[in-house]
């Protein structure tokens, strides 16, 4: 399509706002969300959260498609009450802050200095020196202790306030969610604020027409723009890609109201939506029943292009077999994706005990983070650290060449209601480089799996039966990989089938909506 076309068809479409609370390289779901969308005509800016100063304010595009980092100061990510001494039920703490760690230190160094002006003393030979000492050494004395005693206190108490897990604690917590229901969030999270004091002024500032907001912390966000949109007398229309299933989700924080939170906060907003689209079937069917949406969500699966454009088919992509130093006739099993203990990859590691040919690589966002740190340590351990190799993501758009060099793809995650309900990014992103699969069984993929023969499915957490099918697979790996032969299998796996249901979205919602143009938009967001 040519600039000429391409201005013609965004003069006759709005602008689309979208939203997620990551740095967006690392998503690759967004990034193709806002590159399609833009690409189709519509005004599209994608609103990202900085993770560190350098990113702030960060712009660059993505196709025709703008990008946007934000700051998000965290004042709030402490709850209330972690500012509050509590003389009841620690009467011995210092108040919160970094005042008990300052006394211990003091009294340490008051201490040190005592010690040593009594040295200086006895080598000059001077009764009256030390003879002056002798009061403050005594007091010191007696106050290291009680110092020790009320930091230790005052970190007991913090402790206890990060578990809350006493009567009292449990009592409040339900006191809350009783007498505020879905609004409960503010008391038990008020973080989430953070966000929307964050992004909310610059989506008012942008006057869009559609908000797409990715994931449970953006639907507050993008249903609070919208609503104050329409209170303006402006339609904006609300659109949630809810990534994942929030009550099923091994918590992001060990907080125990951080879950009870972020509930009640996507149940407050979820029916502000004018649509609804999310990962698979299943998903949409426990959406609709959790959330009573008259419409079952549109599923859109977060699979990779079908036909890159010439210019990213020229790319160099890396050389995963030349990054791993091992060559053509190695087996190499992959693992491309977040790192976590629910992920599995310790199987993987423990696996190269029992077969002493393969080599493993992990492709993870963080190759330092403290689990990749333990997996290393566990294979130095096996004495297998040699046929380990950990590798940082390439960009999304090269993954599936990148990672076809590999000899099987491995998904070894565990049983977590979440787990058991989609087919995951990196199951699309194997088949497209037509890896034969090693999977859990979990309910959905496993159940992919074995309809199509395009793998083998093992017991999750179990070490011999995950080597049993690592084993078969490579041992006939053709076999598996003709799976990808049969037609039309791979055709509804592309991004390009899934834009065109996104796109429709768009389209529905906006037709006859009073949508001004892509240009209009851009000035009245310059002039805002």
């Amino acid at each position: 399509m040519t600039a000429e076309n391409r201005t013609t068809r965004r003069s006759r479409r709005g602008r689309i706002v979208m939203l997620v609370d990551n740095g967006v390289t690392g998503d690759s779901r967004v990034q193709k969300e806002a590159r399609s969308a833009a690409a189709a005509g519509w005004d599209v800016v994608l609103l990202g959260r900085a993770r560190s100063r350098k990113d702030v304010d960060r712009t660059w595009r993505l196709g025709d498609a703008e990008v946007r980092l934000l700051a998000v100061p965290t004042p709030l990510f402490r709850r209330r009450h972690e500012y509050r001494r509590a003389p009841l039920r620690s009467p011995l703490a210092y108040r919160p802050g970094p005042l008990a760690a300052y006394r211990r230190q003091k009294v340490k160094a008051w201490r040190a200095d005592l010690h040593v002006r009594s040295a200086l003393a006895r080598r000059e030979g001077s009764a009256l020196g030390r003879l002056r000492l002798l009061p403050p050494r005594v007091l010191a004395r007696l106050l290291h202790p009680w110092v020790g005693l009320r930091y230790r206190a005052t970190q007991q108490l913090a402790r206890r306030r990060r578990t809350m897990d006493s009567a009292l604690d449990r009592l409040t917590t339900a006191f809350w969610r009783t007498t505020m229901g879905v609004r409960a969030w503010r008391r038990l999270d008020p973080h989430l604020w953070d966000f929307e004091l964050a992004y909310g002024r610059v989506v008012d500032r942008l006057d869009p027409d559609l908000i797409h907001a990715n994931d449970f912390r953006m639907l507050g966000v993008g249903a609070r723009a919208a609503l104050r949109a329409r209170a303006r007398g402006r339609d904006v229309k609300l659109v949630w890609d809810a990534h994942e299933f929030l009550p099923g989700i091994r918590p992001w924080d060990p907080h125990p109201r951080w879950h009870v939170a972020q509930c009640a906060h996507e149940s407050e907003y979820a029916r502000f939506a004018d649509a609804v689209v999310t990962v698979s079937d299943t998903l949409a069917g426990l959406l609709q029943e959790r959330h009573g949406l008259a419409e079952r969500p549109t599923v859109v699966l977060n699979a990779p292009e079908g036909t890159p454009s010439a210019e990213r088919t020229a790319e160099p992509v890396p050389d995963l077999r030349g990054l791993c130093g091992v060559g053509d006739d190695v087996p190499l099993a992959v693992y491309s994706g977040s790192a976590a203990p629910q992920r599995g990859l310790d199987i993987m590691v423990e696996a190269l005990a029992l077969v002493p040919d393969v080599h493993t690589v992990l492709v993870v966002p963080d190759t330092g983070s403290g689990y990749v740190r333990t997996l290393r340590a566990r294979a130095e351990a096996l004495g297998v650290a040699g046929r380990l190799h950990v590798l940082p993501y390439v960009p999304h758009h090269q993954v599936t060449r990148f990672l076809a060099a590999a000899d099987v793809g491995v998904i070894p995650i565990h049983h977590w209601p979440n787990h058991e309900i989609a087919l995951i990014t990196k199951f699309f992103e194997y088949a497209h480089a037509r890896l034969p699969l090693v999977v859990s069984d979990v309910r959905t993929m496993g159940a992919t799996v074995q309809r199509t023969g395009q793998g083998e499915v093992f017991r999750a957490e179990d070490l011999e039966d995950y080597t049993r099918a690592l084993k078969s697979v490579l041992g006939d790996a053709g076999r598996y990989r003709a799976a990808y032969e049969v037609p039309g299998l791979l055709d509804t796996w592309t991004w390009e089938a899934q834009a065109e249901r996104l796109n429709g979205i768009y389209s529905k919602l906006l037709t006859g909506s009073g949508a001004r143009s892509g240009a209009g938009r851009r000035e009245a967001g310059t002039r805002a």
